[in-house]
C-alpha cells in the first residue's frame, strides 16, 4: 500500500521552547499562565513599530523578538509611556516574546507580561543567533508532514523512495543496496516533511528506526548487522522509484524521454518506473537511476542527447525523393 496518510503538525508553545534542545538557553521571566499558547508560524517577528502603537502586521502566533534596539528605545521613554507601550503590545495575546538584550528587560515589560499572561522568555545569545536557532527549530517542528508506505534509502547521496505493491521486493532491494555500501533511512513507514523552499525530507518513525523487515528472515536491525555507516536518520527526498511487476505486452518508455512526477505535499518529485521480474537485478537498476539523476542535475540528459543526435542523423540521411513523395 502506497497511499499517503496525513499526520498532524507538532504543537509548539512557549513551554515547548523552554524544554527544546536549542543552541542557546531560554529562561522564563514572566507570563506563566500563557505558556501553552500555540506558536503556529515558523517565522519570527521583530515588532519594533508595535512599541509606538503601530500594530499592523503583528501576528500573535509568531515568536516576537525584542533585542537591544527595542529595549533601548523602551528605556528612553518616560515611566508612563513605557507602561502604556508594554501593556498595549503584550495585550495582543502573543504566543511568546523573547528578549535578547544583555541587559535586564525593563520592569514595566515584566509586570505587563505577568499580568496579561504573555510568556516572556530571555535568550542567552544575541538576536541573530536566537533568530537562526528558532527558525531552524520551528521549520522542523511546524513543517507540513505526511506518512508514506515505502522504503527510503540513500544511494550515492541521492534520497530515493522505493514504492510498489506489498511483496514486490522493496525491502529486499534495500537490503542488497545496504550490502553494496548504501544507507537505509526508513522501511515500511516513511515520515516526510516539507521544508522551505519546497524541499522534502524523509525519516523513519522512532519505533522502526534502523530496522528492515525481510520476508523469510523477519525484522533485522541494520545498524547492528552492518554498522553505523549503513543507516542515517534523515535525508532529502530527491527521487521516487516505483517497482512494477512486468507483464508481457507492457508498454514501457524505451528511450526515457517522458518525464514522470510523483506528488507529495504538493511538491513534484521525479518518478522512475522500474519493471520487476524473476532473475532481474533490480538493485543495479536503482543504482543506475541514482547515477543518472546526478547527471541530470549536472545538466546532462542522456536520452534527450541521444534523441537529438538520432534526429539529426535521420534528417541528414533522408533522400530527396522520399521527401518529395511525402509532400
Amino acid at each position: 500500500m502506497n497511499a499517503l496518510e496525513s499526520t498532524p503538525r507538532a504543537t509548539v508553545t512557549a513551554r515547548t521552547l523552554l524544554a527544546a534542545e536549542l543552541p542557546f538557553a531560554l529562561t522564563l521571566l514572566a507570563g506563566t499562565s500563557g505558556l501553552d499558547r500555540p506558536v503556529r508560524h515558523p517565522r519570527i517577528q521583530k515588532p519594533g513599530l508595535a512599541l509606538v502603537g503601530h500594530f499592523d502586521g503583528i501576528v500573535s502566533s509568531r515568536v516576537q523578538i525584542l533585542g537591544e534596539t527595542e529595549l533601548s528605545f523602551l528605556a528612553k521613554m518616560s515611566a508612563g509611556e513605557r507602561d502604556a507601550a508594554c501593556e498595549a503590545f503584550l495585550s495582543r495575546a502573543l504566543s511568546c516574546v523573547v528578549v535578547t538584550s544583555s541587559h535586564a528587560p525593563p520592569e514595566a515589560l515584566v509586570r505587563a507580561a505577568e499580568s496579561l499572561g504573555a510568556p516572556l522568555l530571555r535568550s542567552s545569545q544575541k538576536s541573530s543567533t536566537t533568530i537562526n536557532g528558532l527558525h531552524a527549530y520551528l521549520d522542523q517542528q511546524l513543517a507540513p508532514r505526511t506518512r508514506v508506505h515505502g522504503v527510503f534509502v540513500d544511494v550515492y547521496g541521492v534520497g530515493i523512495l522505493l514504492l510498489g505493491k506489498s511483496g514486490i521486493g522493496k525491502s529486499e532491494c534495500a537490503l542488497e543496496l545496504v550490502q553494496r555500501g548504501h544507507r537505509l533511512i526508513a522501511d515500511d513507514v516513511v515520515d516526510v516533511s516539507q521544508r522551505p523552499p519546497g524541499l522534502l525530507y524523509g525519516s523513519s518513525t522512532s519505533l522502526l528506526e534502523n530496522h528492515l523487515e525481510v520476508r523469510g528472515l523477519g525484522v533485522l536491525n541494520v545498524r547492528d548487522l552492518f554498522g553505523v555507516a549503513a543507516v542515517r536518520k534523515h535525508k532529502r527526498l530527491e527521487l521516487v522509484v516505483r517497482l512494477v511487476a512486468q507483464s508481457e505486452g507492457d508498454d514501457w518508455d524505451r528511450l526515457g524521454l517522458d518525464d514522470e512526477w510523483h506528488e507529495i505535499l504538493d511538491v513534484s518529485i521525479p518518478l522512475r518506473r522500474i519493471p520487476v521480474r524473476p532473475g532481474k537485478n533490480t538493485t543495479i537498476v536503482v543504482e543506475v537511476a541514482a547515477r543518472n539523476e546526478l547527471l541530470r542535475r549536472a545538466g546532462v540528459h542522456s536520452a534527450k542527447t541521444f534523441h537529438e543526435r538520432l534526429s539529426r542523423e535521420l534528417g541528414v540521411g533522408e533522400s530527396p525523393s522520399k521527401t518529395s513523395n511525402s509532400e
